[in-house]
């Protein structure tokens, strides 16, 4: 663990647990029953690629898989074994995964492969899944095009809590197609009055869908499917503009 990169995630970590444990996955349920758990039999090993702090692994875990958990956010991690402490979690990153097995399915789930903000990263990420996929095993993620980072964020949504304060505002750059999300977490810890401050930026990028596909092909994928976030049946805004990609290893 040493010289190891910090996250841009470690420092909002409790912000992001708590904000975002049920938002995506009670959205995104109908495209992840339909594209994947309905293929995956009970048992199945699943890779759940960048797992944040657990929200979907624990449905995976729910639903009887074998599940291993990989994140580069040690912070993240933590909160991810407290709640799961028999799931194998691996503080890693996506273009570097080091893993003794290989598994029947891998999901990337919450536009997490957006974080990759080079195409040359995103081809190696590809890569590194196609090592520790099985035969005939299914890769599924979603991510957003551009469409989806249209939207005017540049107000701050905030949520507040008894004990926290949650900040978050987001920009987007069409030339550099560079994202920043902005994260402020107030959150008062003791009995006393006193508040801790925790700030982040968090940077995403979006790609054509076009290279997008190219990557996989050339990651040696070769059934691929592209599926808006709609016609895979998200209803909520967290379909718009984005994409869900199926991606299996021939036989």
């Amino acid at each position: 663990m040493a010289g190891r990169t910090r996250s841009s995630y470690d420092s909002v970590a409790g912000m992001y647990h708590a904000l975002w444990a049920d938002w995506y996955l009670p959205a995104a349920l109908p495209a992840l029953d339909r594209l994947l758990f309905a293929k995956l039999p009970t048992g199945s090993r699943v890779l759940d690629l960048c797992c944040g702090s657990g929200h979907v692994t624990k449905e995976l875990v729910a639903r009887g898989y074998c599940v291993t958990g990989v994140d580069n956010s040690a912070e993240l991690i933590a909160l991810a074994r407290r709640e799961l402490p028999k799931v194998d979690f691996r503080i890693q990153d996506v273009t570097e995964l080091c893993l003794e097995s290989r598994y029947d399915a891998v999901l990337s789930t919450f536009d997490s492969l957006n974080h990759i903000l080079s195409l040359d990263a995103l081809r190696k990420a590809f890569a590194c899944v196609h090592r520790v996929i099985e035969r005939g095993g299914r890769f599924v993620f979603d991510m957003n095009l551009e469409e989806a980072y249209s939207m005017d964020l540049r107000e701050w949504a905030v949520d507040v809590q008894e004990r926290s304060v949650g900040m978050v505002r987001g920009k987007y750059d069409a030339a550099s197609k560079r994202a920043l999300t902005e994260l402020i977490w107030f959150v008062k810890p003791g009995a006393d009055n006193l508040w801790q401050q925790h700030r982040s930026v968090v940077e995403q990028r979006c790609y054509p869908l076009e290279d997008i596909l190219i990557a996989l092909n050339e990651a040696g994928f070769r059934e691929i499917e592209a599926i808006a976030a709609r016609d895979a049946g998200i209803k909520s805004d967290l379909g718009f503009g984005r994409m869900f990609f199926v991606a299996r290893l021939q036989e």
